[in-house]
């Protein structure tokens, strides 16, 4: 029998933990849950006999110890920045563990450890980072086998609402981490390279760069640019491409009226808001502009920010509840990301009957034979309900099938990895479209060198 320890049972588990317990008879699998909450371990697993849910404190070393020693493999599903404590006591017991997370300067110090230690720590294999890792792989190493040289390559990524939950001016729910949301695109200047040169885009103006795509089936999107796309180069051996550009996906809209906030300065996290446990919305807002005797907080808005009372973007303010007389039951004053945080928590909800949606998209152009061809490559995973999500699903069952292929020996690489090896991606990829995740490959003729929707 395989022993598997799972470290978390957030939403992001809720999949995972599912293919564990369907497979675990077959698989001859015992599966342990723990999370600091005991009662959600224990609803994730139902009453398989082949697993069981308890309460940890995965942050007490004396706690998850002994159960990192009893394991086989561990899957670490907390968040990014305790990852690195599991992985050395995984090293310490010569345990093999899976995080969905970005690998850190941390981790990969624990390379030469884990090879010592005989075991794997597999990164990056959720579903951005991690779909977005194998189904690149898979067309660029298919493009390199036919010898092609790829000049373009751009990559986008949404968590979305689905398109029959889609019912709100800003055409977006909350579907991961609304903190994340708020303070998207800061930490520094987004930074790509286009046609050679390298090109920046600071975060006061990332909101109004951006990239129309239309996916067949499901209409127009915007993505605006990651904070480093330049670090893929290498991860996949593409240091001498022209241009290669790394995004995010929002519905079409969505990044103007977000702007609204970043000129404002309400998505600022670097300071407290005095006053501002004792602040209503529109109190919040007006804290941002200039005072006048007579002005409305909507005329000075629409005022500073050029904004005309019909532009679309003032339906998504109004609908947002930013001006009502309505405050929130603060215990201290907070930060104003913060506080914006409370205003979309409260309006972007998901109903209970919602569904979330998760769209990828890759575009390769590259030279073959002298010849310029461009292929797309699109996902689009609609989720099956409050638990089983899209974002669930693409981040769950990869890790599930990865850990089952580390169980079976199917894998036997050693030290710090990412699943970007071809006997890596290719059974994940194919095993996913099982569960609906697949793409769908389209060549563009003729190929689209620079598109015009595009800023940039």
């Amino acid at each position: 029998m395989k022993n598997i320890l799972v470290i978390g049972a957030g939403l992001s588990a809720s999949s995972m933990i599912r293919y564990f317990v369907q497979n675990a008879e077959k698989e001859n699998w015992y599966i342990k849950v723990g999370d600091r909450d005991g009662d959600l371990a224990i609803s994730k697993i139902g009453n398989s006999k082949h697993a069981e849910g308890f309460t940890l404190n995965a942050l007490n070393p004396a706690e998850r110890q002994p159960l990192i020693e009893w394991a086989d493999l561990v899957v670490s599903m907390l968040p990014a920045r305790f990852h690195i404590e599991i992985a050395k006591d995984c090293i310490k017991f010569k345990t093999n563990i899976i995080t969905p997370s970005y690998v850190s300067k941390e981790m990969e110090s624990l390379d030469d450890d884990a090879k010592r230690a005989d075991i794997i720590i597999m990164n990056e294999v959720g579903v951005d980072p991690g779909i977005d890792h194998m189904s690149a792989k898979k067309i660029l190493d298919e493009i390199e086998e036919k010898g092609g040289k790829m000049h373009i390559f751009e990559s986008f990524t949404g968590g979305l609402v689905a398109p029959e939950s889609d019912n709100n001016p800003w055409n977006y729910k909350l579907t991961w981490n609304p903190r994340n949301v708020v303070l998207a695109g800061q930490g520094g200047a987004a930074k790509f390279i286009q046609e050679g040169k390298y090109k920046y885009i600071p975060y006061h103006k990332l909101f109004r760069r951006t990239e129309i795509i239309k996916i067949d089936g499901y209409g127009e999107f915007e993505g605006y640019a990651n904070r480093n796309s330049l670090k893929y180069r290498e991860i996949y051996g593409l240091d001498d491409i022209p241009t290669i550009y790394r995004g995010t996906f929002r519905r079409k809209g969505f990044s103007k009226a977000w702007n609204v906030f970043v000129q404002l300065g309400a998505t600022d996290d670097s300071y407290i808001l005095e006053g501002s446990k004792n602040m209503t919305k529109r109190d919040f807002i007006n804290s941002f502009l200039p005072f006048h005797p007579y002005d409305s907080v909507e005329l000075k808005l629409r005022y500073q920010l050029r904004i005309d009372q019909d532009d679309p973007i003032w339906d998504k303010l109004v609908w947002l509840g930013i001006f009502e007389n309505e405050g929130y039951d603060l215990k201290e004053d907070i930060t104003p990301a913060q506080f914006l945080q409370k205003i979309v928590e409260e309006k972007w909800v998901l109903e209970p009957n919602d569904k979330d949606m998760i769209v990828m998209w890759h575009k390769f152009v590259y030279t073959l034979n002298g010849e310029y061809k461009e292929i797309n490559s699109s996902l689009v995973a609609i989720g099956e309900n409050q638990t089983y999500t899209a974002m669930s699903n693409t981040v769950g069952l990869p890790v599930a099938i990865c850990a089952k292929m580390i169980l079976n020996n199917t894998i036997t690489l050693k030290g710090v990895h990412i699943p970007i090896q071809k006997e890596i991606y290719l059974p994940i990829l194919k095993e996913l479209q099982e569960y609906n995740i697949k793409f769908v490959d389209k060549e563009i003729n003729p190929p689209v060198l620079y598109n015009e929707t595009c800023a940039i």
